[in-house]
């Protein structure tokens, strides 16, 4: 059956910014990039602590004020709404308060949201927990792709923030053919070159190929894209054996990608806790932007898997 993909999901209308104060400048700036290229509407979304406590200028004494507390968060916003409007597009600027990861996802139900985009931080021995728990939350549930921005990302502005080069991992398992369709859609609304990449575990070498050459797998592989798109999009595919993310961290470099494809399904809670998943050591220091497809988004384009072989799972956890 063929991925049923929205086209604003490779193509977004509007787009979703996801920030904390400060902002996060570079994971803006790629959100102000990517909506200056459709020309889409750009909501930038702030929750703010509801135990934010403001002060009386009258009597001096100190009160709960959530709606100061609201004028107070959206004043630091402003700034990115304006640099949005300069460019000539629609902004909207939310401020709500609650946890970040439930009013996140509780707008994009409200809403229609085609993009969501996040940053993230460098990522520490045990502080970024619960910062990591946003995103972690985000990506396991969203109902629209999510664009992360990684510590370790270069600044694209350099090269205008063009995406040329497309890195799409695939397990070769029930939800591959939407992952690979989503990224192929990608390449041609980028006119980017895609490479597929297969990762087979050293354990699991034997089995995987069974008297079939890497070759023939490689070759085997271009079938995950629709045929419509394999005429339109230059297509590489890759089967090493090895560490999935140590394979997926060097081909990101060695072929130059500006950005990552990952399915978010057959994540464990041990690699939540530990960190030891292949998209959170992935979204830690690989050099280009990441685009997740959660599960929702996944059955939602026709993919039937419910319970992916956790050795193959492109999922991480908390980053």
């Amino acid at each position: 059956m063929a991925a049923v993909l929205k086209p604003g999901w490779t193509k977004p209308s509007t787009i979703l910014f996801a920030t904390e104060i400060p902002p996060n400048e570079k994971a803006f700036s790629f959100a102000l990039a990517t909506a200056r290229e459709f020309g889409s509407d750009l909501i930038i979304l702030h929750a703010y602590d509801t135990l934010i406590v403001a002060a009386s200028e009258s009597s001096g004494i100190r009160y709960y004020d959530y709606a100061a507390a609201a004028r107070s968060e959206k004043h630091h916003i402003e700034p990115l709404a304006l640099r949005v409007r300069e460019a000539a597009l629609k902004c909207e600027v939310v401020v709500r308060p609650g946890l970040p990861a439930d009013e996140i996802l509780a707008f994009t139900r409200e809403r229609q949201i085609d993009r969501i985009v996040m940053g993230t931080h460098s990522p520490g021995p045990i502080g970024k927990l619960l910062v990591g728990s946003v995103a972690e939350a985000v990506l396991r549930t969203a109902t629209s792709p999510v664009f992360i921005i990684g510590p370790e990302v270069v600044d694209a502005a350099y090269r205008s923030f063009a995406t040329r080069t497309i890195l799409c991992a695939v397990s070769l398992h029930e939800a591959s053919p939407v992952i690979a369709a989503f990224a192929a859609e990608l390449a041609s609304q980028h006119g980017a070159r895609l490479i597929l990449q297969h990762v087979i575990r050293p354990q699991d070498r034997a089995e995987f190929l069974a008297g079939r050459s890497l070759d023939e797998v490689e070759a085997g592989m271009i079938a995950l894209v629709p045929r419509h798109s394999q005429g339109q999009i230059a297509i590489q595919t890759i089967v090493v054996p090895g560490d999935p993310t140590e394979e997926l961290l060097y081909q990101s470099r060695a072929q130059q990608a500006d950005l990552i494809v990952l399915g978010a399904q057959g994540a464990s809670a041990f690699a939540a806790i530990t960190r030891h998943g292949v998209v959170y050591k992935t979204l830690a220091h690989t050099h280009c932007p990441v685009i997740t497809l959660s599960p929702v988004v996944l059955a939602e384009c026709g993919s039937t898997a419910e319970n992916p072989r956790p050795a193959e799972a492109y999922m991480a956890g908390v980053f």
